[in-house]
């Protein structure tokens, strides 16, 4: 038997995959819409990704930190769920850090979770802010060390 997490994460998928069929119509405009919450969902959980692992934290640490469960961590690094504004804040104040959702233009979104000032010893072992960009994707995959781009509404 499926799972329901495994069932959403299929049909998302599903969903993703009829987008490039686009036809010029109140289905695809609903597709197209769809297809921007869900990359935003997974720019949003490869900001916490990013930031967790730039701590050196586990999932199961984070979600005690954040008092969430460690699959509820899982599935959110995942772009499986879109948390809620109570929940991002309770995971920056628990990785550390300041959470940024801005907009940049009609379809542009970035996200990122700003490290808190630190002492000079620890700033200069800690990585550079993680940010992702959520824009109009134009057939730009991103590469593990640059910015993630993709369609926002």
């Amino acid at each position: 038997m499926v799972s329901h997490a495994q069932w959403k994460l299929a049909r998302d998928r599903k969903v993703a995959a009829s987008i490039s069929e686009g036809e010029d119509s109140a289905e695809s405009a609903e597709r197209v819409r769809r297809r921007r919450e869900l990359d935003l969902a997974w720019d949003l959980g490869q900001a916490v990704y990013d930031r967790r692992t730039a701590l050196g934290l586990a999932q199961t640490e984070l979600a005690r930190r954040a008092n969430m469960t460690q699959p509820q961590v899982s599935k959110l690094e995942l772009g499986g769920s879109m948390p809620t504004v109570p929940l991002l804040v309770r995971l920056a104040r628990a990785m550390e850090a300041d959470f940024s959702l801005r907009t940049d233009g009609e379809d542009v979104v970035r996200v990122s979770f700003i490290p808190h000032v630190a002492t000079e010893e620890e700033a200069r072992t800690e990585p550079p802010a993680t940010e992702r960009a959520s824009a109009p994707a134009a057939g730009a995959e991103a590469d593990a060390g640059t910015e993630r781009t993709a369609a926002t509404g």
